[in-house]
């Protein structure tokens, strides 16, 4: 949505777990870090998250559900939420992308895009 008035803005930081993977198992667990900022002037609710999930081979795993990490915050303009979790592949390298589903203090439903993220074993890309 192009409005001003339901802006969010979402930014990721992401970090390999090698104490939770095991490669020989084709196991790679990540952890990211994600804040999600309201830069509009509307306050707004995170109801749902909507993911992509995709490893090294192309192939991709598609995620649905309620808020995140058993949460719905509500973000006031100008505000952030900020939260961790994981996710595990069976690649060294894969992405993430998708999006949040928010519903406006006004009744305005509308999505928070998530841009693609790299999942990345430290020196898997050179």
């Amino acid at each position: 949505m192009s409005d001003p008035r339901y802006q969010i803005d979402v930014s990721v930081v992401t970090r390999y777990l090698k104490d939770q993977s095991d490669p020989d198992a084709l196991r790679f667990a990540f952890a990211y870090t994600i804040t999600v900022q309201n830069t509009g002037s509307v306050a707004a609710t995170l109801i749902s998250r909507h993911w992509l999930i995709t490893n090294g081979d192309g192939e991709v795993e598609e995620v649905r559900g309620a808020g995140v990490v058993g949460q719905q915050p509500s973000i006031a303009p100008g505000g952030s939420h900020t939260y961790s979790s994981g996710s595990v592949i069976a690649t060294r390298v894969g992405t993430m992308q998708g999006s949040y589903q928010m519903l406006a203090d006004d009744g305005t439903q509308f999505e928070a895009a998530i841009a693609p993220f790299r999942l990345a074993v430290p020196g898997a890309l050179h």
